[in-house]
């Protein structure tokens, strides 16, 4: 009579828990790349929603061949489901033909944080006659 001697075929508990430490921390790693991408696509779309707010106000200007006075205000510039408040400053420029512009945009929910500055010279144009 001879004896075999049987080996196992499956893996033993230490291999096994080794491979699930493996899988969970990858999965770990996956989720926080996830949770990081959307937070910077958020981000994305906050700033572009924002340089959109302060683009139509340059243009607003440049379309009716306006020549601001010289000063700061704020005012209400949503976009979408997103509050955000420009605030504008005209500035007096060497050349007193030209205005500089700058139209800042911020977060309601955040009033500190700067999201986007735009800046534009402005020609005073000159008076049709009567």
């Amino acid at each position: 009579m001879s004896m075999r001697k049987q080996t196992s075929r499956g893996f033993t508990l230490l291999e096994v828990l080794v491979a699930l430490v493996i899988v969970g921390t990858a999965l770990g790693a996956g989720l926080r790349a996830v949770g990081s991408l959307t937070q910077n696509s958020a981000g994305l779309r906050t700033a572009m929603m924002a340089t959109w707010s302060a683009e139509n106000r340059l243009v607003q200007i440049r379309l009716n061949r306006e020549f601001p006075d010289v000063g700061k205000h704020g005012f209400d510039c949503p976009q979408g489901d997103l509050h955000l408040v420009c605030q504008e400053e005209v500035i007096v420029s060497p050349n007193p033909l030209l205005r500089r512009i700058e139209v800042s945009v911020f977060d309601i929910e955040n009033p500190n944080r700067r999201i986007v500055k735009l800046v534009q010279l402005v020609l005073r144009q000159p008076r049709a006659p009567s």
